[in-house]
């Protein structure tokens, strides 16, 4: 068979197309190779996915096989994690996921910036609805997968009324996820990052473990403890950080997802500037390891942290970890260096790194 999965062969056919149209015969072709298993062995040889090692870790009392997660984003409405999954990942975490179906904003919303390897969107949570995709995780899992799920509130729905919302899709994803994830931080729907306020924040978090005492009720007392983490944007203020963490501690959260796209265009061309929306990949790199540093710092070990923004090789996730992250979590960096990134990630992660060769990194950088 040639080497077709070769992604520096594919990547000139994929980056002519729509960015949409793209990434939509991407996720066609992960669910195939979900659904046949001669197509997973062949993706797991041509990416050296095959005999990866072990570098198990427990976090808000979760058993991960390894360091290394797809980010919220990438498979939103579950379409294709089982086929994802062949790549190696510890965990998947799909969404945003919101309770009643919306289309999003209007396109176009999605631009790629190939000389900086990055993205900026403004998609502004399209989705299928939370019913639909509590349905495609149900069945077969590969063994030892952890599924978070990534839950909003729908668009235009009264302020009062959001905190139930984020309760009801606790319901709805309590039999089949193993970890939730409250998105407060998309820049790309009006209003949404008033979420992260201290009081705003709390009040989901609250309406969220009171969602969790019910499912435990219903469950017979013998309900998961599903842990509840909350995804933070590289744009706040240290003055916006330290409030937002005091709702979140306060509010029983398990953990942090940091960080989301920004609003800022560090180093790109003018051009950029003034296109709406989150920018991811490359240019978020620099940014989100240092937010990662700082809430290290203020959380001292209360919460674990999962890093993501911009990791696009294994000396960009390394750093994640030195700065304070106990898992890392990929997107972007999928899209521009290919399926291998994934098995090479977890090699490195599983490996002793020597101080040395990490300031050296950093210096340079």
């Amino acid at each position: 068979m040639p080497r077709v999965f070769e992604y520096s062969r594919l990547w000139p056919l994929l980056s002519r197309m729509d960015p949409e149209r793209a990434h939509r015969l991407a996720l066609v072709f992960w669910r195939e190779v979900g659904r046949r298993p001669w197509l997973r062995r062949w993706v797991q040889r041509m990416a050296h996915a095959q005999d990866l090692p072990r570098d198990p870790v427990q976090v808000a009392g979760l058993a991960f096989p390894n360091r290394v997660g797809l980010a919220a984003g990438y498979d939103k409405d579950a379409y294709a994690w089982r086929g994802l999954a062949a790549l190696g990942f510890g965990h998947i975490e799909v969404g945003t996921v919101t309770l009643m179906p919306q289309p999003g904003n209007p396109r176009p919303r999605l631009w790629r910036i190939p000389e900086h390897r990055a993205l900026i969107n403004r998609l502004g949570f399209p989705s299928k609805g939370a019913p639909l995709v509590a349905r495609r995780l149900q069945g077969p899992r590969p063994p030892g997968l952890i599924l978070g799920v990534n839950i909003g509130h729908n668009h235009g729905v009264p302020p009062k009324a959001v905190p139930e919302q984020y309760a009801r899709l606790f319901l709805v994803f309590a039999p089949w996820a193993d970890y939730l994830t409250v998105n407060v931080s998309c820049p790309n729907v009006p209003g949404y990052q008033q979420w992260q306020g201290k009081k705003e924040v709390m009040r989901l978090l609250v309406a969220l473990r009171q969602a969790r005492e019910a499912w435990r009720r219903l469950s017979g007392g013998n309900g998961r403890g599903l842990p509840i983490f909350v995804k933070l944007s590289p744009d706040l203020s240290p003055a916006q950080l330290d409030d937002t963490l005091e709702g979140i501690v306060r509010g029983g959260a398990e953990g942090i997802i940091a960080t989301n796209t920004t609003t800022r265009r560090p180093g790109l061309d003018p051009r950029w500037q003034q296109v709406p929306g989150g920018l991811s990949g490359a240019p978020l790199r620099d940014l989100s390891t240092q937010f990662i540093a700082d809430l290290h710092q203020r959380l001292q070990g209360r919460l674990p942290i999962i890093g993501v923004g911009g990791i696009m090789s294994p000396e960009d996730a390394q750093e994640k970890l030195q700065a304070g992250a106990q898992l890392v979590q990929v997107f972007t960096g999928l899209v521009y260096e290919g399926p291998a990134l994934i098995p090479r990630l977890i090699r490195s992660l599983a490996a002793p790194k020597q101080p040395e060769a990490l300031a050296q990194r950093r210096s340079s950088s």
